[in-house]
């Protein structure tokens, strides 16, 4: 065989590409799994972290379980409803809120409670759109299902130091203790700039440099809870 022959350089080379690409094929399928279980194992900690449990790889699980006494999924005008085959942990919230197919009744909204010595806890997951690209995070009410008690934002591809800082405790911080009504009237919480008058129990200071992101955070809150306002209404202990 003539190794100098174009024709033998085009065939080696092109068997070189099917056995890579079957290499790879069969790689990206046998790392499914592992996958999968890395995102299910970051779901459960990013939801415990909305109520301050601090969770690792190894006992998220167990915490999740120990912690998480109940799951519900709400139908988009907030009613609890049941889909056979469909756990409320099983909904993506970033990627049913980019899925511009699904119509309204098709759309599903998780709540997870959580309970331990203190009482109970609500947590809301939520995904929205910020500079760059999605951002998406988790937001824990007390039992008056009001007033917030934790939060967790995150995103992959907004910018460092300035939309990027959604995720730090800075700015999750200032959403304790606010309010989403105000009496009987659902408000949200509006994201403000700074100098305005953010210590009202319904406006948190914004980041600096980072007003788009700031803006898709308090738009996804105002967007995804408004669903659950008439389940809060229906079974808060707060007079709301």
């Amino acid at each position: 065989m003539d190794v100098n022959k174009n024709s033998y350089i085009f065939g080696f080379s092109a068997i070189l590409v099917i056995v890579v690409a079957a290499v790879l094929s069969f790689a990206a399928e046998s790392l499914k799994p592992m996958q999968a279980e890395n995102v299910r194992i970051e779901k459960m900690q990013n939801i415990l972290t909305s109520v301050g449990i601090e969770a690792t790889p190894s006992d998220a699980g167990e915490l999740f379980d120990k912690y998480i006494i109940d799951q519900k999924l709400l139908s988009n005008k907030g009613l609890v409803v049941e889909q056979e085959g469909l756990s409320p942990f099983d909904i993506d919230a970033v990627k049913q809120y980019k899925d511009k197919n699904l119509t309204e009744d098709e759309r599903y909204y998780p709540l997870f409670t959580f309970e331990n010595e203190e009482g109970k806890k609500y947590i809301v997951p939520m995904a929205g759109k910020g500079l760059w690209g999605p951002i998406w995070g988790y937001v824990a009410f007390a039992e008056d299902m009001n007033t917030i008690v934790g939060s967790t934002f995150d995103h992959k591809t907004e910018t460092p130091g300035l939309g990027a800082e959604i995720k730090e405790d800075f700015f999750t911080e200032k959403f304790i203790g606010k309010t989403i009504f105000e009496g009987s009237e659902f408000v949200s919480v509006e994201i403000v700039k700074g100098g305005q008058p953010w210590d009202s129990p319904h406006k948190v200071d914004g980041i600096s440099g980072g007003t788009i992101t700031s803006v898709g955070v308090g738009e996804m809150m105002e967007r995804t809870l408004k669903v659950y306002v008439p389940f809060f209404k229906s079974t808060s202990k707060a007079s709301l």
